[in-house]
């Protein structure tokens, strides 16, 4: 009999997903709201089931409807991707009650790890070095400022605010517990510091369940706005000594919860201490890249239950995320529909996309970044003998790449691999410097989001950008 997959999710990593698994056999049930009808995830499964209307909570987030469309379908598994629910410990026992099978590790290992509080107690007391941190309405003397108020829950720089003095905590608190609680439906928050210039390294991992662990490589990630990732590389070419350590603590804390599944333990090394940062139960946006070095699917290893082995990385791959952002406005989100869209190809080139190529003269119109969800249109991934070889292939592919009709961060992506300090490998999170015009109420976010879905939006061609309310509120966190 044929299994059935239902994906929990949308974009570029819904497409992603299917794609393996159809390859090893498995019928494909697509979700989607209203928002995401003819979407490019929904035309890639076998079949689709509508959710929602287009808020998250009414669709991506709604647990009885989801549970409702694998019920309806005969699904035998759900892989959750990244982001919405896929490190929501309630979903995954609520899954795994109706008899479905969870892709990805249990709800206690997410209990235990997924919440960056939780997997901050595990690190302690293995003896990994932690940044000082506070609860709210704890003295953050042992803090300091700045200070990063941080999503407990979730990840993708969602739910964070920066603080440079006590006048600023109050505010930061309740703006980042209502992001975290519409992305993720957790409004529980800490303070860590802030380190300003430190290197993100990131060590794959997958665990059997049992305590067996295999340690993946790692990543740098280094190259960042508003705490979400931009430019991904393996295997992170500085690290020298520093890569047992980090493999090491990697493993331990994976082993001491039995994890299963993908994960991954994220550290920010400050050159002196790598500290643990948290860990991402789940799926990483930039797995790619170390399946371009060490020669695996990952996401067929889940779908299989399969521990894959060891092995050393061979060349070097880089990832660039596409997104539908203004970066002259602070890398404002600009959703809109999509004119001429290219993916470049070419030896080494893999493109992991949301949306379909279209474009050209008498061209029906082309996909839309909606205003409801993250704007990431696609990720270009490339994978050479060298570091430098991947960042000369990764430039011609991004040249070689078109989208127009709205902003995007192509431009800025090249702009940061021509840069010395990114060739040197002297990069760190402040290279690509923010310019965001402050934190925007969410209440006031909200209402551009549906402002801008009720609302006609200016056609654009060559990537300007349109008028629109996005322009008007500002950041989109």
């Amino acid at each position: 009999m044929t299994r059935t997959l239902l994906i929990a999710n949308r974009g570029e990593i819904a497409v992603r997903i299917a794609r393996t698994a159809r390859e090893l056999g498995l019928r494909t049930i697509a979700v989607y709201s209203d928002a995401d009808a003819t979407a490019l995830h929904v035309a890639t499964c076998d079949d689709a089931v509508r959710i929602g209307p287009p808020s998250p909570s009414a669709s991506y987030l709604n647990v009885p409807a989801l549970l409702a469309a694998a019920k309806a379908t005969g699904a035998h598994l759900i892989h959750p991707g990244y982001g919405f629910l896929s490190e929501n410990a309630d979903f995954a026992d609520a899954v795994e009650a109706a008899g479905i099978e969870w892709v990805g590790p249990t709800g206690a290992s997410m209990r235990a790890l997924g919440s960056k509080l939780g997997a901050r107690a595990v690190a302690t007391s293995l003896g990994i070095p932690v940044l000082p941190s506070a609860r709210p309405g704890e003295s953050f003397a042992n803090v300091g400022f700045p200070l990063l108020i941080k999503a407990s829950g979730g990840g993708g720089g969602r739910g964070m605010r920066r603080v440079d003095d006590a006048s600023g905590v109050d505010e930061a608190v309740e703006a980042a517990r209502a992001e975290a609680l519409a992305a993720f439906g957790d409004d529980t928050v800490y303070a860590e510091r802030l380190l300003l210039s430190p290197r993100h390294i990131e060590v794959q991992v997958f665990g059997d369940g049992e305590g067996g662990v295999s340690v993946l490589s790692e990543r740098d990630c280094s190259i960042q706005r508003r705490h979400q990732k931009l430019i991904e590389e393996a295997p992170c070419a500085f690290l020298g000594d520093l890569r047992g350590v980090l493999h090491e603590r990697a493993r331990a804390l994976a082993a001491s919860v039995r994890y299963r599944s993908a994960g991954t333990v994220e550290f920010l090394w400050d050159g002196q201490e790598a500290w643990f940062l948290e860990m991402n139960t789940r799926l990483q946006v930039e797995h790619p890249v170390t399946e371009m070095v060490l020669g695996l699917d990952l996401v067929a290893a889940q779908l299989q239950r399969r521990l894959p082995a060891e092995s050393e990385p061979q060349g070097h791959a880089i990832e660039c995320r596409v997104v539908a952002e203004d970066p002259a406005a602070g890398f404002l989100p600009a959703p809109g529909r999509l004119g001429v869209v290219r993916w470049p190809r070419g030896p080494g080139v893999r493109v992991d996309e949301g949306v379909r190529e279209s474009g050209g003269p008498g061209a029906s119109a082309g996909d839309v970044v909606p205003p409801d969800y993250d704007a990431l249109i696609a990720k270009i991934i490339v994978h050479a003998p060298t570091r430098e070889a991947a960042r000369q292939r990764m430039l011609r592919a991004l040249e070689d790449t078109v989208v127009t009709g709205v902003p995007t961060t192509i431009e800025r992506l090249i702009d940061t691999l021509r840069d010395g300090a990114f060739i040197a490998q002297n990069h760190s999170t402040g290279t690509l410097a923010d310019v965001v015009a402050g934190d925007v109420d969410p209440a006031l976010v909200l209402a551009a989001a549906a402002l801008a879905t009720a609302s006609p939006r200016a056609e654009v061609g060559g990537g300007g950008p349109a008028a629109g309310p996005w322009q008007t509120v500002g950041r989109w966190a």
